[in-house]
């Protein structure tokens, strides 16, 4: 009685198979980590901006001429998050197809997909601040 699947992929041993997925899972845990610092960084930066719009609001508060202000900073701290998922994701995925090229059928990653996820959400912020004037 043949198994499903054997012709495709070599049969590997159980502990080799059990050492794979905590591999795997110890990538995940990685860009999970990544995904959470990034959302620090945006959501931070989102916050420092809307809460100096808010002190601006009614002029309650004169703006000093600087090269940074709070939303160049803003700026800059969204962007920071932005990149460091996006560098995450990529080394995530490279990790994830160098396990599948070497031992075949590996999970899709839910942490690759909340990364991109969180990846959009910050690029709606980034783009809320950068048109605000």
């Amino acid at each position: 009685m043949a198994s499903i699947g054997t012709a495709e992929t070599p049969k590997i041993p159980d502990a080799t198979r059990l050492a794979v997925d905590r591999t795997r899972l110890a990538h995940e845990r990685t860009l999970m980590a990544w995904v959470r610092t990034a959302i620090s960084l945006i959501s931070f930066g989102f916050t420092l901006f809307k809460f100096f719009e808010y002190l601006n609001q009614d002029e309650r508060v004169t703006r000093p001429a600087r090269l940074l202000g709070a939303r160049q900073f803003a700026i800059l701290m969204i962007c920071t998050g932005l990149l460091a998922l996006v560098i995450a994701t990529v080394e995530h995925h490279r990790s994830m197809q160098m396990l599948r090229a070497q031992y075949g059928d590996i999970p899709r990653s839910l942490a690759a997909i909340m990364a991109c996820l969180i990846g959009l959400l910050g690029v709606v912020g980034l783009i809320s601040v950068v048109l605000r004037s």
